[in-house]
C-alpha cells in the first residue's frame, strides 16, 4: 500500500517548533504538533470518520499494511481540556508509527472547554466516539479482542473512563463500560480529582475545575462519578507511561486494579511531556516494547 503524504500534512507535522509544556496559555493553530513530527511524518489517513455532526466530532482511521487482523489502538489527545490548545493532529506522528508496526490506529478528536466540551460535552464524544470501534471492526480487518484505549495527558481520562460503567449521576447517564482490552495512558492522571493539585500544574493553568463544572469539594458527586474509586475500568491491563506527572498513587493504583486490571507504571523522571510520545526520540523509544506489548496483547 503506497502512502502519499498530502501538502497539508507536510506542513503541519514537519514544522520545526520547540515543543511547549501540555497548557500553554497562549492559543497554538489546530494542527499543531508540538515536535512529535520532529522525526517521523504523519501518513495520510485512510479514513476520516464521524460520531458527531459538529466540526471536531471525527477520527482518523490508519491501517498496517497487510492482511490483519490488525489490534487497533483507539487514540484520544490531550490539551488539558481547552479548546485551542491541541488537537488529534499532535498524535499523529504516533499514529503512524504503530501504522508502520502493525498496529491500526483511529485517532479521535473532541470538543473542549470552549466549544461546547467539558461536563458534559466532552463526556458525550467519547462515548459517542466508541461507535466507531463498532464499525472498524466490521468493515476492516481488525481483531476486535485486541483493542486498546490510549490517552496522552488529558486523553488519559477517556482511556479509562471509557472502560468503566457509569451510574445515573455520570456525565453521561447510566452507561456499561466499552469492551476493551488494555488502556494506555501517557503521562495523564489516574484519577481526576485526587491529582487536581498536579494537573493543574502541568498545564500551567486551572485545567480540572472548568472541564468539572466545579472544584472538587464544591460538587464531590460529580468527581466521584468519574473516579475509579467508585467505577473500576474493566480492563486485562493499564499500563502508565509518566514524564512531567508522577504516578498514580497507591490507592488509585489499587482502585483502577479492582476491576481485574494489571496496572503497571514506567516512570520516566525529567522527561519531556511530548518526548514519549515522539517517535525516535530517545525517550520515547525507551518504552515503545512495553506499549507494543500491550497493544499486541502479548501481555
Amino acid at each position: 500500500m503506497i502512502r502519499l503524504l498530502s501538502a497539508v500534512c507536510l506542513l503541519a507535522a514537519c514544522s520545526p517548533a520547540k515543543p511547549p509544556e501540555e497548557g500553554s496559555p497562549m492559543a497554538q493553530p489546530n494542527n499543531a504538533t508540538y515536535g512529535t513530527g520532529a522525526n517521523l511524518a504523519a501518513s495520510a489517513p485512510d479514513a476520516i470518520l464521524r460520531y458527531a455532526d459538529h466540526p471536531r466530532g471525527f477520527a482518523e482511521l490508519r491501517l498496517p499494511e497487510g492482511e490483519g487482523p490488525f489490534p487497533l489502538a483507539v487514540i484520544y489527545h490531550g490539551g488539558c481540556w481547552k479548546t485551542g490548545i491541541a488537537s488529534q493532529a499532535y498524535m499523529a506522528p504516533l499514529a503512524t508509527r504503530w501504522q508502520s508496526l502493525g498496529i491500526a490506529t483511529l485517532n479521535v478528536d473532541y470538543r473542549e472547554v470552549g466549544d461546547g466540551g467539558g461536563w458534559p460535552g466532552s463526556f458525550t464524544d467519547w462515548a459517542a466516539s466508541t461507535k466507531l470501534i463498532e464499525e472498524v471492526a466490521e468493515r476492516y480487518p481488525v481483531d476486535r479482542a485486541r483493542v486498546t484505549l490510549v490517552g496522552h495527558s488529558a486523553g488519559g481520562l477517556p482511556a479509562s473512563w471509557l472502560a468503566s460503567a457509569s451510574g445515573k449521576g455520570g456525565p453521561v447517564g447510566q452507561r456499561a463500560a466499552l469492551k476493551a482490552r488494555a488502556a494506555i495512558v501517557l503521562d495523564g492522571p489516574g484519577d481526576v480529582g485526587a491529582e487536581q493539585p498536579a494537573f493543574d500544574s502541568l498545564c500551567q493553568f486551572s485545567a480540572v475545575e472548568p472541564f468539572m463544572g466545579a472544584a472538587p469539594a464544591a460538587n464531590p458527586p460529580r468527581y466521584a462519578a468519574i473516579s475509579p474509586a467508585a467505577h473500576a475500568p474493566q480492563l486485562a491491563q493499564i499500563l502508565f507511561v509518566q514524564a512531567k506527572l508522577p504516578a498514580p498513587s497507591q490507592t488509585t493504583q489499587a482502585a483502577l486494579a479492582a476491576g481485574g486490571a494489571r496496572v503497571s507504571v514506567r516512570e520516566n523522571p525529567g522527561a519531556s511531556h511530548f518526548a514519549i510520545i515522539t517517535p525516535g526520540n530517545p525517550l520515547y523509544t525507551a518504552n515503545e516494547a512495553a506499549m507494543l506489548a500491550v497493544l499486541r496483547g502479548e501481555e
